[in-house]
């Protein structure tokens, strides 16, 4: 179980932090260093018209944590090939199959929430949040950035969306700002990315990469989609944890909101942008296809080692890389 004494000074409690797969723990924390600089506002040094290449920007110092990324997404697309290939072709078919993630992909029905909704401690459950807050990539910025020369009717669904993690202009209703407050309120907030399991630094690395590079664009829209499709089943047993162990209602509104506005979130992504992008590019449901499974799969992956951490044991995934 979770040392609680580490709990409390706001350290990993985890037995297995400082030994298990060091060089992917190395691997994703360069990656989120690399993410944090190229998705925040930045400036260029001063021009200089006497420099040897005016213009041209050095990319050299991140050659070798791109060609990490690159490596990353390639295994990751490997491990899903099996599932990738039960996808339907046909678009109407392949968006039921789509909505049956909830129900057969990776990760769902996780023991890890029902332990969280009936048994953890609240020192558990802290340190479950810190993990979670530490790994999220910003909703609303993959949604931007995903939405780039879509369809128009993918487009302005996606525009809603954003406008709802925005808080609909509301300052206070902002999503991020939610999740922050929740983890200043349990005393996990501002945790060193070196503190945090590799897994959860993958989830948020996976999801900028796709939404970064617009080869993988349909890829996001995938794995943005099942985000949506699946959040509300965990998002509803974390706030029976809350309930039990008497966090603030205001403080874990985040959580709350989460398990009822995606099931309309999802209703939209269903209806208006993967029936979009397929009317527009009906040979792509392998690429959606992919995106999905990617993220269920780095979910799940996550949900493994936080139940290790906590001392339930962990399971296999299920899906095994492809032969071909």
């Amino acid at each position: 179980m979770v040392n609680h004494d580490l709990a409390e000074r706001g350290t990993n409690p985890g037995p297995t932090m400082s030994r298990l797969r060091p060089n992917l723990q190395i691997d994703h924390l360069a990656l989120g260093t690399l993410n944090r600089l190229r998705l925040r506002p930045g400036l260029p040094s001063r021009f200089d018209a006497t420099a040897p290449e005016p213009g041209r920007i050095a990319f050299d110092d991140q050659r070798e944590v791109l060609e990490t990324e690159a490596r990353f997404i390639a295994q990751e697309r490997a491990c899903v090939q099996s599932m990738v290939a039960s996808a339907p072709s046909d678009p109407g078919l392949f968006i039921d199959w789509f909505e049956s993630l909830r129900e057969i992909g990776p990760g769902q029905n996780d023991p890890l929430f029902e332990y969280l909704a009936e048994e953890a401690t609240f020192e558990e459950l802290r340190w479950f949040i810190r993990q979670e807050v530490a790994g999220e990539a910003g909703f609303e910025d993959l949604v931007a950035l995903t939405q780039l020369k879509m369809p128009q009717r993918a487009k302005l669904e996606l525009a809603l969306n954003y406008w709802d993690e925005m808080g609909r202009g509301k300052p206070a209703a902002m999503h991020g700002p939610l999740l922050d407050r929740l983890a200043r309120v349990l005393g996990v907030e501002a945790t060193p990315p070196e503190e945090i399991v590799w897994e959860a630094l993958a989830v948020a690395n996976l999801m900028v990469a796709m939404a970064f590079d617009r080869r993988y664009a349909f890829h996001s829209i995938g794995a943005l989609g099942v985000i949506e499709l699946t959040a509300p089943t965990r998002a509803v047993r974390v706030v029976r944890a809350f309930d039990r162990l008497g966090v603030d209602s205001e403080a874990s509104f985040y959580f709350r909101l989460h398990a009822s506005i995606d099931i309309r979130h999802w209703a939209g992504w269903r209806k208006n942008v993967l029936t979009s992008v397929l009317a527009d590019h009906p040979d792509i449901t392998w690429c959606l296809a992919e995106g999905a499974l990617m993220r269920l799969r780095a979910g799940a992956r996550t949900f493994d080692r936080y139940r290790a951490e906590l001392g339930l044991g962990s399971r296999q995934l299920g899906i095994e890389p492809s032969r071909s």
